[in-house]
């Protein structure tokens, strides 16, 4: 978790935990900032910020045995 983020908006946070670890899902913006709008936040990241942000879907099996999925969202370094 970035250290000292509850003195910043959740798009710092967010944008942080991106830099320094690379990626995140919605159960992480939500366990670790309390941010439960993290499409909305991407967006921002990508057209206010211009960072380079991808999409990739994850697939699974829920625990109903039901094939469910659910967005990782990945910073594409600079040297990538």
């Amino acid at each position: 978790m970035v250290k000292s983020w509850n003195k910043m908006n959740k798009t710092k946070a967010i944008m942080l935990h991106l830099q320094q670890y690379g990626s995140i899902t919605s159960w992480e913006a939500i366990k670790e900032y309390g941010a439960t709008r993290l499409s909305s936040i991407i967006y921002n990241l990508r057209y206010t910020y211009n960072m380079n942000i991808i999409n990739k879907e994850i697939d699974f099996i829920d625990r109903f045995g039901n094939k469910s999925s659910f967005v990782k969202y990945i910073l594409v370094k600079e040297d990538e």
